[in-house]
């Protein structure tokens, strides 16, 4: 009879879901944007971390997120694929910790639906597929069953499309501990409920049942995946194919070109590790501490730089101190972190998942902020070399902003908003007046990242207030990027999709989502041209390698790193080469060049658009 009452539950969970979906979408209420979705919030009586072993207050949590979720599928039509499965995944966690296993099964097939990129499809849910088994089986020691089940399920997969995702599964679970989630909740959600007096959002909520899952129903078998994985990925140990050098293109000194002005609008530049190929204002004496040129900026020599709350700054590269004795414990560590941000195995991904996964609690926090920082203060020097590498004719202009590191963002404000917007303005006024033709944007923003920073400094009223100063906010400065692009129509703007393996237009991206003649939007590819499981899509206009490129760091060492942010620049390297090969070509001629050269893949529905440097070039030709 259990068992039958399950299987009705998991039929009406399909009918619902389909039938609310398809038949009656006319009576409903059209989601064009993220923004378009209601605020749910709850109140957590109890210090989050007890939710672990409260079982009646996790239960009302629970209740009423599902309660939520299910009102919202049934009075919405949302054709964002990630936010339905958002929606599966939490419902389907609900009903995995309340032993509805089918219904865990329904979610997951209607996630599995949605779901483009053929290794993620076919990677998903393998540990909950066996932890399902194993309990099922009814035996004592369910360890046993399970890595039956997950080894049965893992080792008849496709190396080739899953290699990369397995490894990522397996760093998953050298980098879970207990220690680790407890440690997020006290230093990152706990202080935010203590400003809240408990009050917290849907995403909140999400984290919190997500976190309570892993330690119910996965921690317990994390070593097993480890171990299975590890003999799968031995046994097919073959890297893939690498198929960028090949389509590389390079400018060598002697070539028919002129000197291109590219600029790198990110952490700062490095300017000891490009020397000659760094762009110079010939007006400015060196640190002098004088505005030379009367241009508003003091020693603007190779560029300019901004600080987080946008005041100028002479300073080139974000100011972290003497990393000198700590050089490479930090660059190991900031590789391992942005691997393991952009789901990417590497040794040092290893490395930072062990150091984690023994970490106090109490540890946590100042671990992750440690690396963040130094990584910020090393992207942009990174980006700029792959920007200008084959290009002898290429001259880096550096226009430092500075990102936040802390797992507490600051307030936003209106204020700081408007002082932000006069910053872009500026910034962009600056590459017009000293000839940048195209600039690199590895960074971006969304509307819901403004809006969860107000919550977590519990700032903007109630949810329907936060939700109207988050819009105020991100419409300033997204109006600001928008018009300071827009308004500077000889000059190329390339800036990376995103890592968060979402829709750009649906959830806001800037200025990735942005549509003008003059703007491109990259997506990451890995070294065989397949697109990578973090990379964004939507209004992506290209896609190039995203995955393990190597560049310079500050003080001139060599580093490998993955990302949108490694992609994006390897379009502006492309689009550098053509403004120097003819510098009478438009921004809209450099970007239908590099589409038109670029060769087609399909990832489900979508067409990857892989660029391709020598083809480019050729059309280029061909066009003269």
């Amino acid at each position: 009879m259990r068992q039958s009452y399950r299987v009705c539950l998991t039929v009406g969970v399909i009918l619902a879901v389909c039938f609310a979906g398809n038949v009656l979408a006319a009576d409903k209420i059209k989601i064009e944007k993220l923004d378009d979705l209601p605020r749910h919030t709850y109140t957590l009586e109890i210090k989050a971390l007890e939710l672990l072993e409260n079982d009646e207050a996790f239960g009302n949590l629970v209740t009423a997120v599902k309660a939520d979720l299910e009102s919202d599928l049934a009075t919405y039509e949302i054709d964002d694929k990630s936010t339905l499965q958002g929606y599966y995944g939490t419902l389907g966690s609900i009903a995995l910790l309340e032993e509805r296993y089918d219904d865990w099964f329904a979610y997951f097939e209607l996630s599995q639906a949605l779901e483009d990129k053929e290794a993620v499809k076919l990677t998903s849910g393998l540990s909950t597929r066996a932890y399902i088994k194993a309990i099922q089986s009814g035996a004592e020691d369910p360890t046993v069953p399970f890595r039956e089940a997950y080894a049965e399920l893992v080792n008849v997969l496709p190396y080739d499309i899953v290699g990369a995702d397995l490894k990522q599964s397996k760093g998953r679970s050298e980098i879970f501990s207990e220690n680790l989630i407890l440690g997020i909740i006290e230093s990152r959600i706990q202080p935010m409920l203590d400003q809240t007096e408990g009050v917290m959002s849907k995403d909140i909520a999400f984290s919190l049942i997500g976190m309570v899952r892993n330690i119910r129903t996965y921690l317990p078998f994390k070593d097993i995946v480890g171990e299975v994985l590890s003999v799968y990925l031995d046994a097919h140990a073959v890297e893939k194919e690498e198929i960028w050098t090949a389509r590389e293109f390079d400018l060598p000194a002697e070539a028919p070109a002129k000197e291109v002005v590219v600029a790198i609008w990110d952490s700062g530049t490095d300017p000891d590790v490009y020397g000659d190929g760094m762009w110079t204002n010939a007006n400015e004496i060196p640190a002098n501490g004088i505005d030379d040129d009367n241009n508003g900026f003091v020693d603007d020599v190779y560029g300019i730089g901004y600080t987080l709350h946008s005041d100028k700054t002479s300073d080139v590269i974000y100011p972290i101190g003497d990393v000198e004795k700590d050089r490479a414990r930090l660059q190991r560590q900031m590789k391992g972190l942005d691997d393991i941000t952009s789901n990417i195995d590497s040794e040092e991904a290893n490395e930072v998942r062990k150091a984690m996964s023994s970490l106090p609690r109490e540890e946590v926090r100042p671990f992750i902020e440690g690396i963040a920082e130094y990584g910020g203060f090393a992207h942009g020097t990174h980006v700029a070399g792959i920007a200008v590498r084959g290009n002898h004719f290429a001259k880096i202009l550096s226009a430092r902003m500075t990102f936040g590191y802390e797992m507490i963002p600051e307030e936003p404000t209106v204020e700081q908003a408007e002082k932000d917007a006069i910053a872009v303005a500026e910034i962009v006024e600056y590459f017009k007046t000293n000839g940048v033709r195209v600039v690199n944007m590895s960074w971006g923003g969304t509307l819901a990242s403004v809006e969860g920073a107000l919550e977590a400094n519990n700032a903007g009223g109630e949810p329907e207030e936060r939700k109207a100063l988050a819009r105020k906010i991100f419409e300033i400065g997204k109006v600001a990027l928008f018009d300071a692009i827009k308004n500077a129509p000889d000059i190329l703007f390339v800036t990376s999709a995103g890592n968060d393996d979402a829709d750009v237009n649906f959830e806001e991206f800037i200025p990735s989502s942005f549509d003008l003649p003059n703007i491109m939007s990259i997506g990451a590819v890995d070294q065989a041209g397949d697109e990578t499981s973090f990379t964004c899509f939507g209004k992506v206009d290209a896609y190039a390698n995203g995955f393990e490129v190597e560049s310079f760091v500050p003080g001139g060492d060599k580093l490998s790193m993955s990302g949108t942010s490694q992609a994006s620049p390897q379009v502006v390297n492309l689009a550098a080469k053509l403004f120097a090969l003819n510098a009478d070509l438009t921004p809209t001629q450099v970007t239908e060049l590099i589409v038109s050269g670029c060769d087609e893949h399909k990832a489900g529905e979508r067409s990857v658009m892989l660029i391709n440097p020598k083809k480019t070039v050729m059309l280029l030709a061909q066009m003269k």
